[in-house]
């Protein structure tokens, strides 16, 4: 009879849901009752118990928060600088860090040269791989030259196993490759699923929470560029990198998303080669041509990718169209952006040739360029090609445009223009106002669109030929 009784409470305790119109009940919400078929009438009645948390024995005592002890968040170079930009100086003993990129980026191949340069006699690390085997990994660091003998490696897909590997080797520092592959045998699932992701990411934030061990998580993106897996992933995390680059370019981009010791608007360059991959402290010779003469079609621009200036160029190419619909390519560039571009030369630059012509459009070295900034050095390409006429030599145009020709300012002028005439570069067209000069650099402030195209000298040579025509014919 207890029993009974017992279970009734608990019953009667559950939220159930009723019909008001036919009284049939169930115990979750419908939006339409099956009995009579009336919609927006299954209303909740009977509520759930209230249970409260009885308080417990802390951990640790609270302190004032200027008698807590911040040296045990210094950071611990990973040997690789501009990692270490991105992370805000290295890893912090307990980090969790999840790095995430599309599948040939060279994720592992990054990770594996970390490992390697992070390892010493009194930091060890290991380097457990959920997508290969332990001898395809090192193969890979035998190319790469990330040997060392205190890296240690395990192929491993359960998270006991892995959790096992921790009490054995006692690393400083964990890289796991990925954490998508390894699953937990007390969770139902496949790996990478939700709960899977969950349960994995979790035990492996509690470990390196109580061990001071740096962790570093490979993650997966799905085909949007998100990251794979629950977004608590993110949130649970101290660092969230993201891994950029195209494939059939060298040039590699990791990006900060979320840093709890440091800054989200660092950018670390790294160029990608046979022997594996290397960082780049000046990374703005692979987005140049070198050329003895200037070419008709190409500007110079400074982007800001986070906090780093670098010189970018862009190119451009007209043609005659052989089709009713001229052909409008970009790459590297965004075709909206563009399209602006060729109706405000249209509309406000009175360049008229551009309509029916195919238009080509990119950039050099694999770089995107998304910013505003870079819509002056747009233009200049574009009419550059349209008139056949190269612009001057060692000339970069910062600015954004606007749809009625006008010349914006932009963030970061002063240190664009540093970086420019860091790299020898001595003329340079800017909106109004641009701040501190560099010494040795000439600056032109243009206000508008026409201003910026007095700059190509055919263009200006045959407005002061028809002028001197004019002078002639009115004397």
């Amino acid at each position: 009879m207890a029993a009974r009784s017992s279970s009734r409470s608990s019953a009667k305790d559950r939220p159930s849901y009723r019909c008001t119109e036919c009284g049939w009940t169930t115990a979750k919400w419908l939006g339409r009752c099956p009995e009579c078929q009336a919609w927006g009438t299954v209303e909740e009645y009977g509520a759930p118990a209230v249970r409260t948390t009885a308080p417990g024995r802390v951990t640790s005592a609270a302190l004032p928060i200027g008698q807590v002890d911040g040296r045990q968040a210094t950071a611990r170079g990973t040997g690789v600088d501009e990692l270490d930009r991105v992370l805000g100086g290295g890893l912090v003993p307990g980090a969790v860090v999840l790095l995430a990129g599309e599948p040939g980026v060279g994720k592992s191949t990054l990770l594996l040269d970390v490992a390697a340069k992070a390892a010493s006699e009194e930091h060890r690390t290991l380097y457990i791989t959920g997508e290969e085997s332990a001898s395809q990994v090192r193969l890979r660091a035998d190319r790469i030259g990330a040997l060392s003998e205190h890296l240690y490696l395990a192929a491993e897909t359960d998270l006991s196993a892995v959790l096992g590997h921790l009490d054995s080797v006692k690393p400083s520092l964990l890289v796991l490759d990925s954490v998508q592959t390894v699953a937990s045998p007390e969770i139902d699932g496949a790996p990478g699923g939700m709960a899977q992701v969950r349960e994995v990411a979790g035990a492996l934030i509690r470990a390196s929470k109580e061990r001071g061990m740096s962790t570093l998580l490979v993650g997966h993106v799905t085909k949007d560029g998100a990251i794979a897996g629950p977004r608590l992933l993110e949130h649970l995390v101290d660092v969230v990198l993201q891994f950029e680059g195209d494939r059939h370019a060298r040039l590699r981009l990791v990006r900060g998303v979320k840093n709890r010791y440091g800054a989200t608007d660092e950018v670390g360059c790294f160029e990608l080669h046979d022997e594996g991959i290397t960082g780049l402290a000046d990374p703005s010779g692979l987005f140049l041509t070198r050329r003895d003469e200037p070419v008709p079609g190409t500007c110079l621009t400074v982007t800001l990718e986070g906090r780093r200036p670098l010189v970018a160029e862009v190119q451009a190419l007209t043609v005659d169209s052989q089709i009713p619909s001229p052909r409008r390519t970009t790459s590297g560039l965004e075709t909206s952006r563009v399209s602006m571009m060729l109706a405000v030369l249209e509309q406000r630059g009175r360049i008229s040739a551009l309509g029916k012509r195919d238009i080509y459009s990119a950039t050099v070295g694999g770089v995107k360029l998304s910013e505003p900034a870079a819509d002056l050095a747009v233009a200049l390409a574009l009419a550059s090609a349209a008139s056949d006429t190269p612009l001057p030599k060692n000339l970069v145009a910062i600015g954004e445009v606007g749809l009625a020709g006008e010349v914006r300012r932009v963030t970061g002028v002063q240190r664009r223009l540093s970086e420019a005439a860091r790299l020898g570069f001595t003329h340079a067209l800017v909106p109004s106002d641009p701040g501190r000069i560099p010494d040795g650099m000439r600056v032109l402030e243009v206000a508008d669109i026409g201003d910026a195209l007095r700059v190509l000298p055919r263009r200006r040579e045959r407005g002061e030929k028809a002028r001197a025509d004019a002078a002639e014919d009115r004397g």
